[in-house]
C-alpha cells in the first residue's frame, strides 16, 4: 500500500553496521544482513524530524550483494578508560531503496496544532533532495551514509529473482515512551523474509515479540518555547535560500 505522504529514497554507503543497541555496550559487534526498521526510521529522522509525527518505513529493496568485512577496532573500555581490541563485522558497499510515510503521533495531543500534513510533507521532500538536515549514518556513527530521492522500483537488484530468504529473528525497533503512551520503553523483535529482494516491514504494533526495557519520562514540547512550528520552519528554510 502506498500512502499520499509517501516518499521513496535511495540509501547507500561504504560501510554499515545494523545491530541491536542492547548488544553494543562493549565487546565485538556483528551487523545484521539487512537494515532494521529502527535504523531506517533513524535515517528518515535525520532527513527531517519533528515530534509531531512518526516515520513509518513500509518496505526496502536490497540492490547490492550482501557482503561483510571484519575489522580490528580498539574501543575504549568502560571500566578503566583504556583501549581494548575487538572485531567489528560490517556490511560493505550497501545500496537500498526505501519507501516510507509519516503518521501523526496521537500520544502527543499537545502538538495537535502542528499537524499540517502538506507542510511537513514538502519540507521532508526538500530536505531529502539536499541529503538530509543532519548527518546520515548507517547503523553506527562511523558508518557515513548518503540519501537522495528515487523511484522505489527503479533499477535491478541482485536478489530480484531469488526465492524467499528467511532472515531469522531480528530486532524490529524500539518503542519510546512518547510512542507507547504508557511511560515505558519497549524492544520489538520479528522474523523478516526477503522476497524477490524486498522486505515489507510489519507495523510496530504487529511485532510478535515485545519486551519491556525500562520506564521512561515523556518529554513535553511547547510550540514557540522548545519546538518550532512548521510555519516558522518554512520561513527559516526560505530565508536561508534552501527553498
Amino acid at each position: 500500500m502506498q500512502y499520499e505522504n509517501s516518499i521513496s529514497l535511495r540509501i547507500w554507503g561504504r560501510y554499515a553496521l545494523f545491530s541491536d543497541p542492547i548488544t553494543r555496550v562493549g565487546g565485538e559487534k556483528c551487523s545484521y544482513l539487512v537494515p532494521t526498521y529502527q535504523a531506517i526510521k533513524g535515517i528518515l529522522e535525520s532527513c527531517y524530524w519533528k515530534p509531531t509525527f512518526l516515520w513509518v518505513p513500509d518496505e526496502i529493496k536490497i540492490m547490492n550483494p550482501i557482503e561483510t568485512e571484519s575489522k580490528g577496532i580498539r574501543p575504549i573500555r568502560y571500566n578503566d578508560g583504556k583501549n581494548d581490541l575487538s572485531i567489528y563485522t560490517y556490511l560493505v558497499n550497501v545500496d537500498y531503496r526505501v519507501r516510507a510515510h509519516f503518521e501523526w503521533n496521537t500520544n502527543r495531543p499537545d502538538l495537535a496544532g502542528d499537524r499540517n500534513e502538506h507542510k511537513h510533507f514538502w519540507i521532508a521532500k526538500r530536505m531529502l533532495e539536499r541529503g538530509g538536515r543532519r548527518d546520515i549514518f548507517l547503523g553506527t556513527r562511523e558508518c557515513q551514509g548518503y540519501i537522495e530521492p528515487c523511484a522505489f522500483d527503479e533499477g535491478k537488484g541482485v536478489y530480484d529473482e531469488t526465492p524467499p530468504i528467511s532472515l531469522g529473528l531480528m530486532l524490529h525497533g524500539l518503542t519510546y515512551a512518547d510512542e507507547s503512551g504508557d511511560g515505558k520503553m519497549y524492544q520489538r523483535l520479528w522474523n523478516p523474509t526477503m522476497e524477490q529482494g524486498k522486505i515489507r516491514f510489519i507495523r510496530p504494533e504487529d511485532c510478535p515479540i515485545v519486551r519491556e526495557i525500562r520506564k521512561q519520562e515523556i518529554k513535553t514540547f511547547t510550540i514557540g518555547k522548545n519546538l518550532q512550528s512548521c510555519f516558522d520552519l518554512e520561513t527559516e528554510v526560505a530565508a536561508r535560500g534552501l527553498d
